[in-house]
């Protein structure tokens, strides 16, 4: 071997030996002896290599088996082998997978009606009769179709059927578990609409890719188009254009707008959420975005002038007719019953709402509520004896603003056993008993307590915070420790003087309770709330909060107190007990959770809560009520800013219910005060609500039931101090009153008298007329008040 053939050798490791060279010279002996000797210096440099850590021959061949395994020729001919693969297995699937026949006959004797049971097994409703009619594309304005291309497929007229990119991120979602989040096209809807099922696997992923692109071969984009409007489910059980053109504007789909076919397209995204009638605030917010989307997504297109559709305005749809059968409460329980299910199929499964709803409509469902046939009986009987048959909208107008609302929880099982969602589901669809958008007003002065309580908190003067606690009732007194400045206004503007937590919290007395949630910190507050079950992701921690001023619902607010009364474990009110399909059941998540404020915080709230039952605001309608048998009651009256609602929610030891009140424009939906509302000159809490829960509530529960509390303060475990007013009013109240200071001129209106029992108002009583200056002073120099929600008539 030359020098350079040994050095090569040398160079890969020692991978074979390099013999020893031998010289041709007969003479050389020397040189036979070098041999062994040249061998025995590369034994010891390998030696001394691996003494000072570097790799030997093993390591340097392991690498060199990697290098030749790990060619670039061969990582390239391996992608292009699975590329092959791909392709071929493509091909495959591509022969085998054909077109389903399918017709819209086909499709809607598919669908079933939903049967919904009570609790016993009884059945309530049977939900499922289809809402469909074809109509030709010819028959739909052109503008209307675009506005459906501009929503959901601006490719559509020149792509092949499939979005390549959407699709790989379904299949990976779903290969995940992260469900339904990709992107798909007109005509992959139309495939899983027409032909296909609903459900989350990758096979039917797979099906819907290779349909599209043979159905985008087989049939015209007008056809396709024409398949897609007339096949998707646009909510109020509409099925098709047609259907949807008659439930949300009373036309026929040839009738209309540009606009209106932009609101039906944008609806697709989430029917139920988008739906006008019913949308929360955020969904009216979401909805009207994404009909202004398709607007400029049709501009963008060439589709449509950008001076027509800067001069459009949004269409706000019709009143809905309600579907037959789902009359009285019916149609309440079976929204609620459904929007819980598809609740629970977007958690397990990760789908969108309007995959959710497509799942749940009219697809054969037994869903068995927890609701009790006689507890929902008596709560409709107490709702109209003690509220709508004594309201006459012939005689007072205003009588036809009120809306009531209530729900009924079980606190130790979180079962939702009675529910009052409006006079009547065909005459007002929006059930008063979900709905989020009114003031709790003063019943959110509990959960101020309980996160005192539970969070040990002390006054400003480093005082720990109890049931005993003083504090100054002064009306508008301006709250210390703050840097937003605020002064409520008591009811009537009464002036308390120095009084106890629990003499506060009877007398709903303002002033102290937004001194109190500044003492706790109003991020503390607003924490604990969302423990209990409220929905507090938007609200400012500012000391307006004090007086209820955000939204919530009935069930919300039972929910809540549900938590109080079962001792601090969160209570999530459910109303839907089973759900069965022939196909699949949904186990339903445990409407008990975990501990979620301390029991000794949440007894000495209840605590606290017997005394507004026993000597407050609601002593008239609910202690001294002829029904009451010995119930202990426990529970919080409120009525909020300008008397646009009014509540009572309460609780015994075995079932909790609260119930609203709120003035809506029976023309307009928008909310409007409820003064004169039954002949009184002002709605309270401790009125008609707390009427309404006293006649349902002592015909279901136990007798003499008493709570098991684990507490040493409060109204239960020993008397306080009564309030008596410290002065007299100062000044008149105005109609709408202000965080603002008292002026020494007399206001030119008053404010309508309490209707609230005489126990509600302090023993003296306030002159009419202004008699000294004030003597509450103003806010402190450089302390403006900061949007404090405009608070005052709160009880």
């Amino acid at each position: 071997m030359g020098r350079a053939e040994e050095r090569r050798a040398r160079q890969r490791g020692g991978h074979r030996a390099a013999p020893t060279r031998s010289s041709a010279s007969p003479s050389a002996g020397v040189g036979t002896d070098a041999g062994p000797a040249a061998g025995g210096r590369a034994a010891a440099r390998r030696a001394a290599k691996g003494k000072s850590g570097k790799p030997g021959k093993n390591g340097k061949a392991g690498k060199g088996r990697i290098r030749r395994l790990f060619t670039w020729k061969k990582m390239l001919g391996t992608f292009f082998g699975l590329c092959l693969l791909g392709i071929g297995a493509f091909v495959a699937l591509y022969m085998m997978v054909s077109v389903p026949k399918g017709n819209a006959a086909a499709q809607a004797a598919q669908l079933q009606s939903n049967v919904y049971k009570y609790s016993d097994g009884t059945v309530l409703a049977r939900k499922g009769t289809v809402n469909r009619e074809i109509v030709d594309l010819s028959k739909v304005p052109k503008g209307v179709q675009y506005t459906f291309v501009a929503a959901e497929n601006k490719t559509f007229y020149s792509d092949s059927g499939i979005d390549l990119k959407g699709t790989a991120r379904g299949l990976f979602n779903t290969l995940s578990g992260k469900g339904a989040q990709g992107g798909s096209t007109i005509t992959q809807q139309y495939v899983k609409n027409y032909y296909l099922s609903q459900e989350q696997t990758v096979s039917r992923k797979l099906k819907e890719m290779i349909i599209s692109l043979k159905v985008d071969r087989q049939m015209s984009k007008d056809q396709i188009l024409a398949g897609y409007i007339n096949t998707s489910y646009y909510g109020r059980n509409a099925y098709g254009i047609q259907a949807a053109a008659q439930a949300y504007y009373r036309v026929d789909a040839q009738k209309l707008t540009v606009a209106q076919g932009a609101y039906l397209a944008a609806l697709l995204q989430a029917p139920s959420q988008y739906d006008w009638a019913v949308a929360t605030d955020t969904g009216k917010e979401m909805v009207k975005a994404r009909w202004n989307y398709v607007l400029d997504n049709m501009v963008g297109e060439g589709w449509l002038d950008k001076t027509e559709r800067d001069s459009m305005k949004f269409p706000v749809p019709k009143e809905p007719k309600a579907a037959s059968g789902l009359e009285g409460q019916k149609g309440y329980l079976v929204d609620l019953a459904n929007t819980q299910l598809e609740n629970q199929l977007m958690k397990q499964q990760g789908i969108s709402r309007s995959q959710a709803e497509a799942q749940v409509i009219d697809k054969g469902w037994t869903i068995t509520l927890n609701i009790d046939k006689k507890k929902q009986a008596q709560l409709e009987k107490a709702a109209k004896a003690q509220l709508t048959s004594k309201l006459d909208p012939k005689k007072r107008p205003v009588d036809a603003d009120v809306q009531a609302g209530a729900v009924s929880v079980d606190p130790k099982t979180g079962k939702i056993v009675a529910l009052y969602g409006g006079v009547d589901y065909f005459k007002h669809y929006q059930s008063n008993a979900t709905r989020a958008d009114y003031q709790p007003a003063s019943t959110f002065k509990p959960v101020i307590l309980a996160a005192a309580f539970d969070e040990n908190a002390k006054t400003q003067d480093d005082k720990p915070i109890t049931a005993n606690t003083i504090y100054d009732g002064t009306s508008k007194r301006p709250v210390k420790g703050s840097a937003i400045g605020f002064a409520p206004e008591n009811e009537d503007d009464q002036n308390y003087g120095d009084v106890t937590v629990q003499t506060a919290m009877n007398k709903s007395i303002n002033s102290v309770f937004a001194q109190l949630g500044v003492d706790v910190g109003m991020d503390n507050v607003l924490q604990v709330a969302a423990k209990l079950g409220m929905d507090t992701g938007d609200l400012r921690a500012v000391p307006a909060q004090t007086l209820g001023t955000m939204g919530a619902s009935p069930l919300q607010m039972a929910g809540v107190y549900a938590t109080l009364d079962n001792h601090g474990k969160k209570v999530t009110p459910t109303i839907v007990k089973s759900a069965e399909h022939a196909t699949t059941s949904v186990e339903m998540p445990n409407p008990i959770g975990q501990q979620v404020i301390s029991r000794e915080a949440a007894d000495s709230v209840t605590s606290v809560l017997t005394g507004v039952v026993d000597d407050g605001t609601a002593k008239q309608a609910v202690q001294e009520n002829p029904e009451h048998d010995g119930q202990k009651v426990a529970g919080k009256t409120g009525t909020s800013d300008d008397n646009k609602s009014a509540w009572f929610t309460g609780f015994t030891p075995d079932l909790v219910t609260s119930v609203g009140l709120f003035g809506e424009d029976v023309k307009t939906r928008a909310q409007v005060p409820m003064y004169k509302a039954g002949g009184f000159p002002r709605v309270n809490g401790g009125g008609f609500p707390a009427e309404i829960w006293a006649a349902y509530m002592f015909g279901v529960t136990e007798k003499d039931a008493k709570f098991d509390l684990d507490t040493d303060q409060g109204a239960a475990v020993k008397p306080t101090r009564k309030a008596t007013p410290s002065q007299t009013p100062t000044w008149t109240p105005t109609q709408e009153p202000t965080t603002q200071p008292p002026t020494s001129q007399a206001p030119t209106t008053t404010k309508p008298p309490t209707s609230e029992p005489p126990s509600e108002t302090p023993t003296t009583t306030p002159p009419t007329t202004p008699t000294t200056t004030p003597t509450t002073s103003p806010p402190a120099t450089g302390t403006t008040p900061e949007n404090p929600f405009n608070p005052g008539d709160d009880q």
